[in-house]
């Protein structure tokens, strides 16, 4: 057997040991892979001599369980099966549209695209991208459209500009949103370098891109697209697998990462970010721990909990895990270390915030049968929730609240006592550390009478990005209620 060339990056470099000390036969070098292999062997009768360029398969589509649904009100896991869609859903983007409804896009057969009702338990497939990807970013815009950028994971390695997605007219292109700003200097070049943006949609269709990459840029995706080059992230690298979360309005904190996707030293670096008047960044305090491949939560008292990751970027690894969480204080620019988890949470982990005001980590690994896997979870109280003795604190509650509501206008609240504080924060998803749906939106009321409050929705859709929305009522001591849901249109 002979080959006109080999793969000498990616995972394992190229072919190099004899198998039988003949120097015509050769013997790929010993396979140690970051991803798991593919569980079968195909051995092909061609009954001719023939030149083979490559080999191609079909993702599965049959029958087997492969997604399930967590009850939080009883902690039962529901397996299900996704068979009809024919979407091999793994590794994908995931945004959450105004509507409810989920868009899934790329993955494993990388140009397909899936959306998930929760209404009434349905999947279907959606309209196919213009580019097959995987392992981009996608982030739903102030008006309810989709954006996507990156991802050469999957589907050919470059190329990968914007696309943008409606329910009326599917995938287009963005003639002048190219994928060049944002790539990073990774030593597996734009296989990784076009990796998992950090994006958040603000006013006019426009998308701030604060990372990974240490340069910043502005996307405007509207018909006269173009991007625009905001310069450095202050002193920061290129922060791969790091992330970053949106704690207040035009207000960003990015923690973690390291130079390259992979086999490099994380940082614990963290900086903040306003983007109400130009671009200002400031290096705030140091996380305790250096972390990539974490996840991060904004709570609704406006601090940011940094959760799992570890000190070295190895996926599938649980070598240098960060055990214990910790909180970034926005008024301090301080993190504090609070009780460590009892399970790693890295490559492939999760978190986000739950209704009830707690936190959902979960997940890590998925290669196969290999130690590293975590197919559970755990829920983490905030220390707002508790007395200094460790017992329960008392907490408000929302009596009446309306659970829909248009931008601009004003809505009235009644809890249970004094509530100052009414903060929503939107309803999001996450996938490899990246959560570009998560914001919060702090309301103080413009009048009270009795236990009832008058509140008013920003009429600015750069702001109130259309969606579901978790709407908290605090009390003077930072407690949160339970939340209550409000759709915001």
């Amino acid at each position: 057997m002979t080959a006109s060339d080999q793969e000498t990056t990616r995972e394992s470099g190229g072919a190099a040991n004899m198998l039988d000390g003949n120097l015509t036969t050769i013997w790929h070098s010993q396979y140690s892979p970051t991803l798991i292999p593919f569980p079968h062997s195909i051995v092909l009768d061609m009954r001719a001599i023939n030149e083979v360029s490559g080999f191609t398969y079909t993702p599965r589509s049959g029958t087997s369980r492969n997604g399930a649904i967590l009850a939080l009100n009883t902690g039962m896991v529901t397996p299900l099966t996704v068979a009809n869609t024919g979407h091999d859903m793994f590794c994908p983007g995931v945004s959450i549209l105004p509507d409810g409804r989920i868009l899934i896009r790329g993955a494993s057969n990388a140009a397909s695209s899936t959306i998930y009702d929760p209404a009434n338990n349905m999947w279907s497939a959606a309209t196919p991208m213009n580019i097959p990807r995987a392992y981009q970013s996608n982030v739903t815009l102030c008006n309810g459209q989709v954006f996507l950028l990156g991802g050469s994971w999957a589907g050919g390695q470059g190329g990968k500009n914007g696309e943008i997605w409606s329910t009326c007219a599917g995938w287009r292109g963005l003639a002048n949103v190219p994928v060049a700003p944002i790539l990073t200097n990774d030593p597996q070049g734009v296989f990784r370098s076009d990796n998992h943006a950090w994006l958040f949609a603000v006013a006019d269709g426009k998308v701030f891109n604060a990372g990974p990459s240490r340069r910043m840029n502005m996307y405007t995706t509207s018909r006269a697209s173009a991007v625009q080059d905001l310069g450095l992230r202050a002193d920061s690298g290129d922060a791969m697998n790091g992330n970053a979360v949106m704690y207040d309005v035009g207000k960003i904190l990015t923690l973690g990462g390291s130079p390259a996707y992979q086999d490099s030293d994380a940082t614990a670096r963290a900086y903040a970010i306003d983007i109400n008047n130009g671009v200002k960044v400031t290096r705030t305090g140091d996380m305790a721990a250096r972390r990539v491949f974490l996840n991060s939560v904004v709570l609704p008292d406006g601090q940011v909990l940094a959760l799992g990751g570890q000190a070295y970027a190895k996926p599938f690894s649980d070598a240098t895990a960060a055990m214990e969480p910790e909180v970034w204080n926005p008024v301090t620019g301080k993190f504090t270390a609070l009780a460590p988890m009892t399970a790693p949470r890295t490559y492939h982990s999760v978190g986000l915030l739950l209704p009830d005001a707690r936190v959902f980590v979960g997940g890590g690994g998925l290669c196969g049968t290999c130690t590293t896997n975590h197919p559970d979870g755990q829920i983490f109280t905030p220390p707002y929730l508790f007395n200094a003795d460790g017992t329960a604190r008392p907490r408000p509650s929302i009596t009446t609240a309306p659970t829909a509501a248009v931008r601009g206008s004003t809505i009235q609240v009644t809890t249970s006592g004094p509530t100052p504080a009414f903060p929503l924060i939107r309803m999001s998803t996450v996938t490899h550390s990246i959560n570009t749906d998560q914001r919060r939106i702090p309301l103080t009321p413009t009048g009270v009478t009795g236990n009832t409050a008058s509140l008013t929705i920003p009429s600015d859709p750069g702001v109130v990005v259309p969606g579901h929305y978790l709407l908290f009522a605090m009390d003077v001591n930072g407690v949160p209620s339970v939340a209550q849901t409000i759709r915001i249109g």
